[in-house]
Order: structure tokens, then sequence, then C-alpha cells
């Protein structure tokens, strides 16, 4: 094989492997099911950025608002409030559990049921400021599974 054509070979593969490396994961993500006529619930997850980012965005077409949240102690009482963006430290997985980190989705219409899927788009600022988005379909599980304490 020509020495040109071996180093630029190899110069790909090393870019190609980069660029997966920089990807943000999510793994084991989920939203919580619902009854009427409750037209809020959240979305858990877990996220890594191997590099390290921000989640600086989410949407969904099933909510008129969709927010990053997270718990926080005022005083003795838990309470929870939106976030701008979220810090992803990297290569440390972040996890968004009920009472913890989660998505807040509000403002649907129709009652979300254990088995349908929740399109849901997570936007990702790098260091280098450059932009990454994520498509996700979450299953929703049942209405059973713990929720956060608000």
């Amino acid at each position: 094989m020509d020495k040109t054509l071996l180093k630029l070979t190899f110069t790909a593969c090393l870019l190609a492997s980069a660029t997966a490396y920089a990807q943000t994961t999510v793994k084991d993500a989920w939203v919580r099911g619902m009854v009427a006529p409750q037209r809020a619930t959240g979305a858990f997850m877990k996220i890594t950025s191997p590099q390290g980012a921000k989640l600086v965005a989410v949407s969904t077409p099933v909510a008129r608002v969709a927010e990053v949240h997270e718990m926080v102690m005022q005083g003795d009482v838990m309470a929870m409030r939106a976030i701008e963006s979220l810090e992803l430290p990297p290569g440390k997985t972040v996890e968004f559990k009920p009472g913890g980190h989660h998505l807040m989705l509000m403002g649907i219409e129709q009652p979300l049921k254990a088995g349908e899927t929740v399109p849901v788009t997570l936007t990702f600022e790098a260091r280098d400021g450059k932009r990454e988005t994520l498509q996700l379909n979450l299953p929703v599980r049942a209405l059973a599974t713990p929720a956060p304490k608000h």
C-alpha cells in the first residue's frame, strides 16, 4: 500500500475515533407515566460526556415546556427549580433521578401511558462551544415509579 494512502487512512481512523469519543451518551432513559388530570411529568436518565459538556436545552413535541430541573434544600424544605444548563464533568456519569436532577415536561395535553414512547431532543454544548443534539425516544414507565418530592 502506498505510504501516503496508509497515512491518510490512519489519520481518518484517528479522526473518526476522536469524533466517536467526543459524543455524549444517554443510558437508561425513561419518562414517568401519568393519569388525568396531570399535565406534567419527569424524565430520567444517565448522561455521560467523555470530554465534558453542558446540557443547555431540552425539547419535546408532547409538552409545551421542557426544562432541566434540580432539587435543592431551602431551609428544611426540598424545592424544585429550573436551571439554565447542567455541567457534565468529563468522563463522569450524571444521573437524572427522582429526587435529584431531572427533565420536567409540562403542559402535556394527553396523559402519557406505560408502553408509549416520548420523543425528546437534548442539546449539549462542548467546552469549545460546539453544539451537539441527541434525538431520543424515551419509554414511558408505569406511574407507580417513585416520584420526586416537590
